[in-house]
């Protein structure tokens, strides 16, 4: 679970920066936003893929530490 958030939060990091960067007319097709021709930078959609972003470290960072706490240093009776 914690890799698969923090893969998929640089995913949506990178997405956020490509936003960010590159005018509407730039995008990729497949994104969200593509106008061909276009100049625009689409800065709510990064805002929106940079949060969902930190979204998915927090609950990376959530998933590890639970984990660890879990297992506390202390040895397990059988």
């Amino acid at each position: 679970m914690r890799i698969i958030a923090v893969v998929l939060a640089l995913v949506f990091a990178v997405i956020a920066l490509v936003y960010w960067v590159l005018p509407a007319g730039s995008l990729p097709s497949f994104f969200p936003g593509f106008e061909a021709g276009s100049s625009h930078i689409h800065l709510k959609h990064g805002i929106a893929a940079a949060v969902v972003a930190i979204m998915l470290f927090a609950l990376a960072w959530f998933a590890g530490r639970s984990r660890a706490s879990n297992m506390g240093g202390k040895a397990q009776s059988r």
